[in-house]
């Protein structure tokens, strides 16, 4: 078969100026049962010739692996399935069908009420005009910050909440949205945020009554914005780098930088960068975490898709640091998410549990500050909406998130106290 090298639809829609579609793009649910299957998956993944986006990584046998294919590759891929006989299930028929029907639940809540809520995907604007709302709104609990900047000039903007003195050495960090199209992040974790301020709810209020917490929502602003105006599968940051855009801001953090789980290609979704640091939302943000890093009790980074909640490290599968604290008190958050809904999460480390991926925030933030608890959610679902969660399930996504989160808070106080 004779092979054209396509130009990125990233490139293309900035080119052009207009949105990304995905008519008639397909997502795969591969199965390898055996390590030949899984090394022709992961060739597939780094012929770059193909344009296939990996939405979850070939890890081990037996592991599904998630795959969007443009229509134009859907023949050669089955073929490529059914001469190595891998099993593969169809999960998203036509990708552009599933955005159409998210861009009309937001608009179908945009007329139904003005008010910041939950029932729709906000936009980045929407999100900081209603992190500035809070201030004026708990002015003597919730404190305006600046987390640092971005490429094209945007703030990553957050907040203070401090509902009384003394719990600045139990403290909480919750970010989300390092990676633009995982959009429940964003979403779980300022529903959480409200819900400490506003719920009457006697264990909410004691968990966010002890602690101090800043939340920042949106940590790859360009990208996050970019998935609103050109192209809803974007994930990078939006530095240009020659014909291709973005690096993995996951990626790009000074601790085992481009150790593995990543390319040296500006092309790819996993570009580590071209050095660490090299992103200025990386860098300006690492430089506002120092300051509030030996405070922390607990970090926490919101991302989609898979239902896992990791710990660090992302280099290696030994079992660092205080694993034997962290991993039983995983087991106890997960099992805290299970109840209201039955969502079913497995705990482990990053390299263990799913792939090698080095460069992350976690990583940095444990192996520099020592922060006695770090955990890494991988929010719904398992691959039958994947970065297209509906817009319903925004709500039980938070609820039974913040329910794990006490829980983690619960034992964490036992050995901070």
């Amino acid at each position: 078969m004779k092979l054209v090298l396509l130009i990125p639809l990233g490139l293309l829609a900035f080119a052009r100026g207009d949105f990304v579609k995905y008519d008639d793009y397909t997502v795969y649910k591969a199965i390898p049962e055996n390590e030949n299957q899984l090394a022709t998956l992961k060739s597939l993944q780094h012929d770059i010739t193909f344009q296939l986006d990996f939405w979850t990584e070939p890890k081990k046998v037996g592991i599904p692996v998630d795959i969007m294919v443009p229509p134009e590759r859907k023949e050669y891929v089955q073929d490529t399935f059914e001469r190595h006989q891998i099993k593969y299930d169809v999960m998203i028929e036509n990708v552009q069908s599933r955005i159409d029907e998210e861009k009309l639940s937001n608009e179908q809540s945009k007329l139904s009420t003005e008010d910041f809520n939950w029932s729709k995907y906000h936009t980045l604007e929407e999100i900081n005009n209603w992190l500035m709302l809070l201030t004026k709104t708990y002015p003597d609990k919730v404190t305006l910050v600046n987390g640092g900047s971005s490429y094209e000039g945007r703030k990553i903007l957050g907040v203070k909440v401090s509902f009384r003195p003394g719990n600045e050495n139990k403290t909480v960090w919750i970010d989300s949205l390092i990676h633009a199209r995982e959009w429940i992040a964003g979403a779980t974790s300022t529903f959480i945020l409200n819900q400490l301020l506003t719920s009457t709810n006697s264990t909410i209020r004691s968990t966010a009554e002890s602690h101090d917490w800043y939340f920042f929502p949106v940590i790859n602003p360009d990208g996050y914005a970019y998935t609103h105006s050109n192209d809803r599968m974007w994930r990078k940051t939006r530095t240009p780098y020659g014909r291709c855009f973005g690096t993995d801001p996951n990626r790009n953090w000074d601790y085992k930088w481009s150790d593995g789980g990543s390319t040296n290609d500006p092309c790819s979704d996993v570009y580590a960068g071209p050095k660490p640091f090299s992103e200025i939302e990386t860098r300006s943000l690492s430089e506002y975490m120092k300051g509030v890093a030996k405070q922390l009790e607990l970090f926490i980074t919101f991302h989609s898709y898979s239902q896992l909640m990791l710990i660090p490290y992302g280099h290696t599968t030994a079992h660092l640091d205080n694993y034997n604290i962290t991993y039983p008190v995983g087991l106890k958050a997960v099992a805290s998410l299970a109840q209201k809904y039955g969502t079913q999460y497995s705990v482990g480390d990053i390299a263990e549990i799913i792939y090698v991926a080095t460069g992350s925030n976690m990583d940095w933030l444990k192996a520099n500050y020592h922060v006695p608890f770090a955990y890494a959610y991988e929010l719904r679902d398992q691959g039958q909406y994947g970065f297209l969660l509906p817009t319903e399930q925004i709500v039980p996504t938070g609820e039974e998130t913040l329910d794990s989160i006490i829980t983690i808070l619960k034992e964490a106080d036992k050995y901070i106290d």
